[in-house]
């Protein structure tokens, strides 16, 4: 099923340099998915829509286009964040999780298992979901090791605000590689990549 958001009489501006900045946060996206672990940067919008930082709406604006299928968590959906969508990336909004190409989640403590997502085939692993999981902080929190593709030996990091249970979830999920679902973790302006190969153990 998917949403078509009634017009608002306040939908707000997206990049003010559409061309420059929307480069500039997909060369950033693309550097935070190669090489997991690394806080990137990206450039902020001139506005965002209730509930929404300007790094979330960044990559939407960044990512999501008419092709793009985008499921929204219950802190997520605002009425003004839907319609911001509709009109700046024109992407299909669905109500349910298997659909979703990307999924947006605000709230991680209610996060559904992510698995609830498409997680591809062996024959197809790019038929996945990428989750866009906005935390508290991409510092400061329980540190845990990454190793995998795109990481010398290993890197520690130390994200706040991840959902329950979230290695367990994660190792469940790698285990399924080439399969499985990828994560953009974002934090106040900067994004940092976790895509499927990569391992994560608690320290």
């Amino acid at each position: 099923m998917t949403i078509t958001p009634h017009s608002s009489e306040n939908l707000r501006p997206g990049f003010t340099d559409p061309v420059h900045q929307s480069q500039q946060a997909f060369r950033a996206t693309l550097n935070a998915l190669s090489r997991p672990g690394t806080l990137c940067t990206l450039p902020a919008p001139a506005a965002a829509p209730s509930g929404w930082s300007p790094t979330l709406t960044a990559l939407a604006l960044t990512l999501f286009d008419q092709d793009t299928l985008v499921w929204l968590d219950a802190v997520a959906a605002s009425t003004e964040a839907v319609a911001h969508l509709r009109f700046h990336c024109g992407c299909p909004i669905v109500t349910i999780p298997d659909m979703a190409v990307f999924a947006v989640v605000s709230d991680p403590s209610c996060m559904p298992p992510m698995h609830t997502f498409p997680i591809g085939d062996p024959q197809y692993p790019e038929r996945s979901a990428t989750i866009i999981l906005a935390i508290e902080s991409l510092t400061g929190g329980t540190p845990l090791r990454w190793t995998g593709p795109g990481i010398k030996d290993s890197v520690t990091v130390a994200p706040q605000g991840l959902p329950p249970n979230f290695a367990a979830q994660w190792a469940d999920n790698h285990a399924l590689y080439p399969s499985g679902v990828d994560v953009f973790l974002i934090a106040g302006d900067q994004v940092m990549g976790l895509p499927r190969g990569v391992s994560i153990e608690e320290i």
